[in-house]
């Protein structure tokens, strides 16, 4: 088993290690688990967030063990960078991965557990939900300071962005699911709107949304909301046309 620690955990090496050693028989089951399991654990008085990755299949074993960064590698390293890029996420802590000749069997990552008020799917889900415009405007302009930083984050999707009210009554935004992410040293208009029409199929949203990017950006809010209406309402079509085939791919399980 390889592993990697953050500085600020060498001193737990062996707590993490024991966690991982009997990640299938103890801790806590966080979410569905519909392709990766998390399991939350106490180390000391820290809870943290241990995600098994699903085992890939054979070819993906393959390209993890010779050719490209695991999941979990990915996401430990692009934590980092995005700490040092003053972005918010949970604190890593570590990974492991397991191999064998036939490729990557296993691989985990570990961070510290954060308790949120809400994710971006409750904005899209509660339109009533308590300042839910000022929280939308505040994470647009959280997007926009990604985009000034060249972090393109592959899945900017509703449930991968975790809001938490500061004392100051502000809104700060943490990033999740880590491991897809590219890392430019600008971003032209189309890659920073297409980073953006994932997040909600509401055009009322998107109207605020294309308001508040025009404002700190200084480009056309017309053409943000055109753009970016366009690219939303092209990405909702073909979802439904990939679930709607998946269910008749799928119509034998029933």
């Amino acid at each position: 088993m390889k592993s990697n620690f953050h500085p600020l955990y060498q001193s737990k090496k062996s707590e993490i290690v024991e966690l991982i050693n009997n990640f299938n028989s103890s801790g806590i089951i966080f979410g569905d688990g519909n392709r990766n399991t998390i399991k939350l654990f106490d180390l000391d008085s820290t809870k943290v967030n241990v995600k098994s990755f699903k085992k890939p299949h054979l070819l993906n074993a393959i390209i993890y063990r010779y050719f490209r960064k695991s999941k979990a590698r990915r996401s430990f390293e692009y934590a980092n960078k995005l700490l040092e890029n003053e972005i918010g996420t949970p604190q890593p802590i570590a990974y492991f991965e397991s191999f064998s000749l036939f490729g990557l069997k296993k691989s985990y990552y570990i961070s510290e557990h954060l308790e949120c008020n809400l994710t971006f799917r409750e904005l899209v889900q509660i339109p009533e939900f308590p300042e839910n415009e000022i929280i939308l405007r505040q994470f647009t302009r959280f997007s926009y300071l990604l985009h000034q930083k060249g972090i393109e984050f592959l899945d900017h999707s509703p449930g991968n962005t975790l809001i938490k009210k500061n004392e100051n009554g502000n809104y700060d935004f943490f990033l999740v699911d880590l491991n897809r992410m590219i890392f430019h040293n600008s971003m032209s208009f189309d890659i920073r709107m297409k980073n953006l029409c994932r997040l909600t199929y509401k055009e009322e949203m998107v109207k605020i949304m294309s308001n508040e990017y025009a404002i700190v950006s200084g480009e056309s809010e017309e053409l943000i909301f055109r753009t970016l209406w366009k690219m939303t309402t092209d990405f909702q079509n073909q979802y439904f046309i990939k679930r709607r085939l998946k269910k008749k791919l799928k119509f034998w399980k029933k």
